[in-house]
């Protein structure tokens, strides 16, 4: 559905201005809190699903028993990629810069076009590899200039590689997932999906030994932060968004997230990121571009 057959009484794109605000303070969040990563990961998951789970099994409860077999595999396949994904991407956010972290790991578009052309027999149109090679060439300027340029980040070098990875990882749980949404309702997909997350964290959690209590107030309510901010009013509306705009305009706004955490990490956490990291992940985002649109 294009946005000319939209005549809804909210603006799609006021939505989506809205949900990239939102996952603009994800990092932020992340940040702010002292828990170990994978702690607030799995708390963002379970208070997620614990906002939508009644929605679900009031409004779609015929839909939840009556997913396949297949479809179920599926989704949780896709729940434990995102699993892997928060657990990487919270982790670099202890050891890079935001505008680094955040760059990198929304290059996720790269590696779902990759992942299209090698496991799902998609063909990759010239501007989309011309787009791949720029925002490659921008990550390894971004790791160049780590090695050479003083930083802020305690291991800017690992916690870019963690970002890489959850980009990867994000992209995995978009390419599992991308068939079961045409059968599946969002939000029953996202229950089933959040939930098998919650329980993969939960495992990596519990065997690392890291505690599920005692933590203060403050720490509950950024746990709850994650969930609100960029698990509902974002993705959730960015999911919302895709049923009225053109998937293009969708993926390229999402380089406003880069962009937005950055700016609130420079006046919430006063984090200044260095010339060289402002370039490569400029280089980044006009390689996602070329790619996504």
């Amino acid at each position: 559905m294009t946005t000319s057959e939209f005549d809804g009484p909210i603006s799609p794109f006021a939505g989506l201005g809205v949900a990239i605000l939102a996952i603009s303070t994800s990092a932020i969040l992340v940040r702010w809190s002292t828990a170990p990563s994978l702690v607030k990961a799995f708390y963002r998951v379970v208070f997620t699903v614990a906002l939508l789970a009644p929605v679900a099994l009031i409004r779609h409860r015929g839909v939840l028993a009556t997913i396949s077999h297949r479809d179920l595999a599926a989704a949780s396949g896709a729940g434990v990629a995102l699993a892997a994904h928060f657990a990487s991407w919270f982790e670099s956010l202890n050891h890079t810069t935001v505008a680094a972290s955040v760059t990198l790991v929304q290059a996720q578009p790269l590696f779902v076009a990759v992942g299209a052309w090698a496991f799902l027999d998609e063909r990759v149109s010239r501007r989309t590899t011309i787009g791949i090679g720029v925002a490659l060439a921008g990550m390894v300027l971004m790791s160049v200039s780590d090695l050479l340029a003083p930083s802020s980040a305690p291991r800017p070098l690992l916690g870019n590689g963690l970002a890489v990875v959850g980009a990867v990882t994000a992209a995995a749980y978009v390419l599992t997932g991308r068939s079961v949404r045409s059968r599946v309702a969002l939000v029953p997909y996202v229950v089933v999906v959040y939930s098998v997350c919650a329980v993969t964290l939960l495992a990596v959690t519990l065997a690392r030994g890291d505690p599920l209590a005692g933590y203060p107030l403050r720490e509950w309510l950024l746990f709850l932060g994650m969930a609100l901010g960029p698990g509902i009013f974002g993705h959730t509306v960015i999911n919302w968004a895709l049923a009225h705009l053109e998937s293009s305009v969708v993926s390229v706004s999402l380089l406003g997230e880069p962009v937005g955490s950055t700016i609130l990490a420079l006046f919430l956490l006063t984090e200044i990121p260095t010339l060289p990291t402002v370039l490569g992940g400029a280089v980044v985002l006009f390689g996602i571009y070329i790619t996504a649109s």
